[in-house]
Parts: structure tokens; C-alpha cells; sequence
């Protein structure tokens, strides 16, 4: 019951730290929050939360504030996320589901994110060498130039065109299309590469140049790699909020956001959609940016992680409510992507 308790004073101090960004005092908790429990009981349990380092003093006045481990004790006892409203719900569907294309998805999913969270939100465009091939088309322009159509499990669609020294009829394309599918379709793009190599083996000479030449533009259809490291962002306005203290906090974290190498690391690599990464302080891979805190996700079509997306804030932030959205957001692009 005692660590019930204390839990509970700790969430409130937490709560009310997030909402008033001052330092909370036992008065104040007593008068705002149902504890059952006297003022008396409340300093005891705050000064031995302090003991545990759990909250700090940061003046010599009576007020606390949490630390990175009242922080990560918090969000561990967290029994459920706090779910989104409706409203909320359908505000995110209908936005993203007016996206076009993979670009606007992403730029669509980072404003959504940054205006739910009120923090720098970042999200990664899918990581190609996670994604698989979902179907190839080859459609004939002439008898001699074919259109070869590429659908990965990311949604993104690349397009060539390959010019064959000589005719193929529409039963040999016919043929070349469903060997084609069968040797690519739901395999990742390394292994997708080296079986549309063999595709040809066994065919007529003709059929078997055919397919090579294709084999070959699909290969460098998809073997471009350089979205991998490519991140959106946005909501940078949002560190006005931040508060004081520009140079240790605002600053180094503006400097992380024009580097997306140094925002793929915060983010963390996701092996899974759905599961919610929280990093807090001095948890993160980079000691200056040691006063914010990440909560991350994967996203992408099935159980399979395509890439990431989630929220850079301060350590003072609405939990909660942050780990709400960006499981949210995450889901409903994932269901665009599975869709595509």
C-alpha cells in the first residue's frame, strides 16, 4: 500500500509539474488531487521519493520536480496508454488518408503528429532494404519497348522502360510477367534481385534476353537506397515551449534537427509496428540533448517494421497523451501502406 501511495503522489507531482512547469509542493498536491491521505503523510512520502531519487529540489523552495527516474518509473507503471478521443481518431483518418503518394503520406504524418503532440515530431520514410516487392507489371508500349511497373510493400512505385532488341509476343510477356512474379513477390529487395537474375534460365533465346534486360531494370528500379536515411520533420516552433535555458537545451536540439543521421539514432531502429520505444534524459544516445526525451514507434504494412516515427519534446512532457498519438499516427499510416 505504501508504494501504491507514493506511486500515486509521484504521478501527481508529475501531472502537475507538466501542467504549471513550477516546481509542486505538498500544498498543492493535497489541494488538487483526491490522496486520501494527510498533508503530513504527503511530505513523508515526498521526502522519501526524494531519497529514492525519484524528485529533486531544484531550489530552496518547497517545491519538487521529477527526475529521469521518476520519469521512467511513471511511464513503466503505466498500465494502458491513454486512448484518443473520437474526434481525435477521425481527425487523423480523414488527414491521412487524403495523402496521394508516399511523400505526402510522411508530410502528412509529421504535421499531424507535431499538432497532436505539440512537439518536434520525426518520421522516417521507408527504409527500402525492409521492404519487399509487392507485384511487377510489364505492359507493352510497342512489340520492342515494354513500361516495367514495380510495387514495393512500402507504396512506393518505380517505373522504367526497357527497350528489347527484338518482338515479344503478348504470350511470351504473358509468361515473363508470372515467372517475374513468382521469383520477386514478397521477397526483400536484396533476395528479390538475385532470383530475377535466374528468371530467364530455361526460356527460348529471344523470351530469356527478354527477361534479362528486365531482370536488370528492376534490379536498379529499387536499388536506390537513399531514402533510407531521409526524415521528415516538423512542429520545430513548438520549442519555443521549451522554457528557459536556450543554450543548453534549444539550441543542441536545433543543431540534431539538421542532421538526420543524429535523428535515426534518436529514434532508434524498429524491429517491430506497434511497439512503443520511450528514451528519457539521459537514456539517449547523446548526453547534450540529455534535458529531452523520444517516444518512437515502427511502422509499416503487417507485423513488419518499415521504418520509424515519433516525437522529440523535453523531458517535461505529457506522456500519455504523446504515447497516444504516436501509436496512433503510426497505425493509421501503417493501414495506408498495408491498403496501398
Amino acid at each position: 500500500m505504501v508504494e501504491d501511495r507514493r506511486l500515486a503522489v509521484l504521478r501527481a507531482i508529475i501531472e502537475d509539474y507538466v501542467s504549471t512547469e513550477e516546481p509542486v509542493g505538498s500544498k498543492s498536491l493535497v489541494e488538487r488531487h483526491q490522496l486520501g491521505v494527510s498533508p503530513a503523510t504527503v511530505r513523508n512520502d515526498m521526502a522519501a521519493l526524494e531519497d529514492e531519487g525519484f524528485i529533486t529540489q531544484p531550489h530552496t523552495s518547497a517545491g519538487r520536480v521529477p527526475t529521469d527516474k521518476g520519469y521512467r518509473l511513471f511511464v513503466d507503471r503505466l498500465t494502458t496508454v491513454k486512448p484518443m478521443t473520437p474526434a481525435e481518431r477521425r481527425a487523423i483518418a480523414s488527414f491521412l488518408d487524403g495523402a496521394v503518394d508516399l511523400d505526402d503520406v510522411v508530410q502528412r504524418s509529421v504535421r499531424m503528429l507535431s499538432q497532436l503532440t505539440r512537439q518536434v515530431a520525426v518520421v522516417q520514410y521507408p527504409t527500402l532494404s525492409r521492404s519487399t516487392v509487392r507485384h511487377v507489371e510489364l505492359v507493352a508500349i510497342t512489340p520492342t519497348r515494354l513500361l516495367l511497373v514495380v510495387i514495393l510493400s512500402t507504396g512506393r512505385v518505380e517505373q522504367r522502360l526497357v527497350e528489347l532488341p527484338d518482338e515479344l509476343g503478348e504470350d511470351a510477356l504473358a509468361d515473363l510477367r508470372l515467372r517475374m512474379n513468382r521469383a520477386a513477390a514478397g521477397q526483400l529487395i536484396a533476395d528479390a534481385g538475385s532470383r530475377l537474375a535466374d528468371v530467364g534460365d530455361g526460356l527460348p533465346e529471344a523470351t530469356d534476353g527478354a527477361a534479362r534486360l528486365v531482370a536488370a531494370a528492376l534490379v536498379e528500379a529499387v536499388s536506390d537506397h537513399r531514402s533510407d536515411e531521409r526524415v521528415a520533420v516538423g512542429g520545430t516552433a513548438n520549442l519555443t515551449r521549451f522554457g528557459e535555458g536556450f543554450d543548453t537545451t534549444i539550441r543542441p536540439l536545433l543543431e540534431a534537427l539538421e542532421e538526420h543521421v543524429v535523428l535515426l539514432k534518436l529514434l532508434g531502429e524498429a524491429s517491430s509496428a506497434g511497439a512503443l520505444t520511450v528514451r528519457i534524459g539521459h537514456e539517449g544516445p547523446y548526453q547534450e540533448l540529455a534535458t529531452t526525451s523520444v517516444v518512437a514507434t515502427g511502422y509499416g504494412p503487417g507485423e513488419q517494421a518499415l521504418a520509424t516515427l515519433g516525437i522529440v519534446g523535453p523531458t517535461r512532457m505529457d506522456y500519455p497523451g504523446t504515447m497516444a498519438a504516436v501509436r496512433a499516427v503510426a497505425r493509421y499510416v501503417s493501414r495506408i501502406l498495408d491498403e496501398a
